[in-house]
């Protein structure tokens, strides 16, 4: 029986530090929390995501993604400046998440490379389905422009959604300054932890 708990104890810190290091280990909270608090990243298929409307393009091209040193990965484009959609609301990329059972997503974690910093991600946004499905309830709306050229992985302000209540949408709001510019996003990630 001993040596079933030192087996579990084992595997609960190996979790506790791949958390650590994905957080970059500079967190305090990280440090000091255990494992079953600290948020893991569970990677989602970022060319997933759809243009949000009629302006916004996505491409990708596995040899060469056209944006800094080529690693692969989904271009966003706008045929207009802003972040406005064509027919109003917000110009977006946007998906639904598949969430596994008895986890709370805590956050979102983006990682992107722009072209040019006057073209970015201006809002990093979750809304909740509801029952019936006529509308959505924003659960996180980060509104943090994020101009770093990269490429660099960042993560959203915190948030807890239980997915058991309702589908759950993830957009990302697109801001572009110049309509030769692009945005690629390199990884996409939910932050989870065990409800």
């Amino acid at each position: 029986m001993a040596t079933k708990k030192a087996k579990g104890t084992k595997k609960s810190a190996g979790t506790k530090k791949s958390a650590k290091r994905a957080s970059g280990g500079s967190s305090p909270a990280v440090k000091g929390a255990s494992a079953s608090l600290v948020p893991n990243v569970m990677w989602v298929n970022h060319f997933d995501l759809l243009p949000g409307d009629p302006s916004v393009t996505t491409s990708f091209n596995a040899v060469n993604s056209g944006v800094g040193g080529g690693l692969t990965g989904l271009v966003i484009q706008s045929s207009t400046t802003g972040e406005n959609a064509q027919g109003g609301g917000n110009k977006v990329v946007h998906m639904a998440l598949d969430v596994p059972p008895r986890y709370l997503i805590k956050g979102v974690r983006v990682c992107y490379e722009l072209t040019n910093k006057r073209s970015f991600i201006s809002q990093i946004r979750l809304a909740q389905v509801q029952n019936p499905p006529s509308s959505a309830i924003v659960r996180l709306d980060d509104p943090t422009d994020l101009t770093n050229p990269g490429p660099v992985c960042v993560n959203s302000s915190p948030t807890s959604v239980d997915p058991g209540a309702g589908s759950v949408l993830l957009s990302l709001r697109v801001n572009f300054g110049n309509t030769s510019d692009k945005i690629v996003v390199r990884a996409l990630g939910l932050l989870l932890s065990a409800a």
